[in-house]
């Protein structure tokens, strides 16, 4: 080979210690990338956009109809963008695609639904790296422009992250500010059930135990695996976010106890059922649940009667628990008898007038 080629071909080989300082900010860099392009054409959608959020009604999505009280599992569609190049890895565990419901755009409100959008991004690639949120980063997604409108902007995209992922994104230094998307159950790792990295767990967990809060307390495993298979999580079939379901369900999420998995008494051919563990229970409450579900399908818990009522019993329950639990801090006072109280005076002080020593009485 020429000595020409050989200089080249060994120029563009990439040292091992390179490519793995360059893979952690390759995704950020290229979803800011995607925010600085993005910015160019909504700016000219949203040019009279206001300084204030209460007059930004041309950037902000309508209010639809509240749809109609049916408790239904996180619809999960397909949806590519054009930053998929920052969400895919040569390696496997740091595969960061995901699949989530579409943004509803109307002519209008692209603006701020593009620009929560991409901070969805962002926040699930820190996540994801294991690495806190800075504020900074957040106002180079949203664009000068649009800096008037970063707490509508982050709440669009961090309540969107919450009903999948049942994570809330929650400010951890005011100093210098910085965010961190932190689970609503205590699963290790912040949601990941296994040490590294990875995307949350906590939204199936929480599926798993409001479907079987609404199967009476206690769901067949083939009803389960039929609730799941509307999320196209499938027994044996590798998830890109939960893995080998069958192993994170029936093994994993039991040995934490947030799950427990047991046969079916008297069943032959044996089958399984699936209840609450004693994690769960010590973790979240029915209506924490029911408050989650309702939420997916933008309803409040009331619109569900049956279910609400119980879990205003079980939240009675749990109070009178704790209050049984409580031990008892009554000082009791000993009053002697009435007829032999006495009251003590104080004693009587004697004041003493000093004079001068050269003053002469």
């Amino acid at each position: 080979m020429p000595r020409s080629k050989k200089s080249k071909a060994r120029g563009g080989e990439k040292h091992p210690e390179a490519e793995g300082k360059t893979q952690s900010c390759g995704g950020a860099q290229a979803i800011a990338a995607a925010a600085e392009e993005e910015s160019t054409t909504s700016s000219l959608q949203c040019k009279d956009t206001t300084q204030s959020l209460p007059g930004a009604e041309s950037c902000s999505t309508p209010k639809e109809p509240r749809r109609g009280p049916t408790i239904a599992t996180t619809a999960v569609f397909s949806r590519r963008t054009r930053l998929s190049e920052a969400f895919n890895s040569q390696h496997e565990h740091t595969v960061f695609a995901y699949e989530v419901p579409p943004f509803t755009e109307t002519p209008g409100s692209n603006c701020l639904t593009r620009k929560a959008s991409l901070l969805e991004q962002l926040l699930l690639y820190k996540y994801n790296m294991k690495q806190l949120i800075m504020k900074e980063d957040i106002l180079k997604i949203i664009h000068r422009s649009h800096h008037d409108q970063f707490a509508e902007i982050v709440k669009r995209a961090s309540e969107r992250i919450e009903l999948i992922f049942a994570v809330d994104l929650k400010e951890v230094d005011s100093v210098v500010p910085c965010y961190n998307l932190v689970s609503k159950l205590k699963l290790p790792n912040n949601g990941r059930v296994r040490a590294g990295r990875g995307l949350p767990k906590t939204g199936l967990l929480m599926n798993l135990l409001g479907m079987i809060f609404l199967k009476g307390n206690c769901a067949a495993e083939e009803d389960i695996w039929k609730y799941l298979g509307t999320m196209r999580v499938y027994a044996g079939r590798k998830h890109f976010i939960y893995g080998e379901p069958r192993k994170l369900i029936t093994k994993d999420l039991v040995r934490l106890k947030y799950l427990e998995y047991r046969q079916v008494a008297n069943s032959d051919p044996p089958r399984y059922e699936f209840l609450w563990g004693p994690k769960a229970h010590l973790e979240t409450s029915k209506m924490k649940v029911l408050e989650f579900l309702a939420k997916v399908n933008d309803a409040v818990p009331s619109d569900f009667p049956a279910y609400y009522e119980e879990a205003l019993r079980d939240e009675e329950e749990k109070a009178q628990g704790m209050d049984a639990a409580r031990p008892d801090t009554t000082v009791k006072v000993n009053t002697p008898p009435k007829d032999t109280l006495s009251i003590t005076t104080p004693p009587m002080v004697k004041y003493v007038k000093f004079f001068p020593p050269d003053k002469k009485i």
